[in-house]
């Protein structure tokens, strides 16, 4: 009797985490597929590590004690990325992907035009960051992190997010206007 018990308790305590898993954790694969993404540098990749990066969240599930899943899971995603990096690829790979373009319905030819260079240009010089810089511009510019966030995240002081963010984004208006110019030079 008393083992039955015991197993209708663990059940009742998995129902709870997983209730809880999904309130908390599963609503950020968005932004957890995102940061995989652009460090990772493809789609197929992004989805291994985000599915790795899920299960070992959901593994140490019983761990996390804060209120903020977007935070926690993205640390992991980090943590699973960089791992995954170290195993399987060279630190310096080109950018193979392509960004959504936009809905093509409501721009005309020109602007469309346009619109893809631009997207282009900045694919590229995201994808020339170095990646302690991409990943600090990604967190905050694509998904809107706070500096204290970014700093739980990359387990680095407030103050390198900071100088990481202000490089990056140096580095990139560089490339930016850099490439307008050779653009309009030739």
């Amino acid at each position: 009797m008393l083992g039955l018990v015991e197993q209708q308790r663990d059940s009742v305590l998995q129902q709870s985490k997983l209730a809880r898993f999904e309130l908390l954790v599963v609503p950020y694969m968005g932004p957890a597929y995102n940061l995989a993404r652009w460090l990772t540098r493809n789609d197929h990749d992004a989805e291994d590590v985000v599915q790795e990066a899920f299960l070992r969240a959901y593994r140490f599930f019983d761990g996390f004690h804060g209120s903020d899943g977007r935070t926690w899971l993205l640390a992991i995603v980090r943590n699973t990325c960089y791992t995954w990096l170290q195993q399987n690829r060279k630190p310096s790979l080109a950018l193979e992907e392509s960004m959504p373009d936009p809905d093509t319905g409501r721009s005309n030819p020109e602007a469309l035009l346009l619109g893809s260079v631009d997207r282009e240009l900045l694919r590229r010089a995201l994808g020339d960051l170095p990646v302690e810089f991409r990943e600090v511009i990604i967190l905050r510019e694509l998904e809107g992190l706070s500096y204290k966030e970014i700093s739980a995240i990359a387990e680095i002081p407030l103050g390198t997010v900071m100088s990481r963010l202000a490089r990056a984004r140096g580095r990139l208006q560089e490339a930016l206007t850099g490439g307008a110019r050779e653009g309009g030079a030739a």
